[in-house]
């Protein structure tokens, strides 16, 4: 699992890549600490290469939201395969995000 962050203008912009499961929970709450830090901004959570979210994932991807709505901020989730919208669905993250 590797994620990347990369800014463009005001948005922060991570990429998920592999599998967000329980075991590269702690390194992706690592790697998105910029995330946190900078929750002012808009940011946009890349999926498209992302294949498989745990609840340790959900759980960053909340924290992550958390964080920027406290900002006034929002989180976009972008190009989610259809196994991750089906968990998006099943657990209600569906409404809790702009997905698109």
């Amino acid at each position: 699992m590797t994620t990347t962050i990369q800014e463009n203008g005001n948005q922060l912009i991570a990429s998920f890549n592999g599998r967000l499961d329980t075991a590269a929970a702690v390194p992706t709450t690592e790697a998105v600490k910029p995330l946190m830090d900078a929750a002012n901004r808009e940011i946009i959570l890349d999926c498209s290469q992302l294949e498989y979210i745990s609840s340790s994932g959900l759980r960053i991807f909340l924290s992550i939201r958390k964080e920027a709505a406290a900002h006034g901020s929002k989180v976009i989730v972008k190009n989610i395969n259809s196994d991750i919208r089906q968990v998006f669905m099943m657990t209600g993250f569906i409404s809790l995000f702009e997905i698109q």
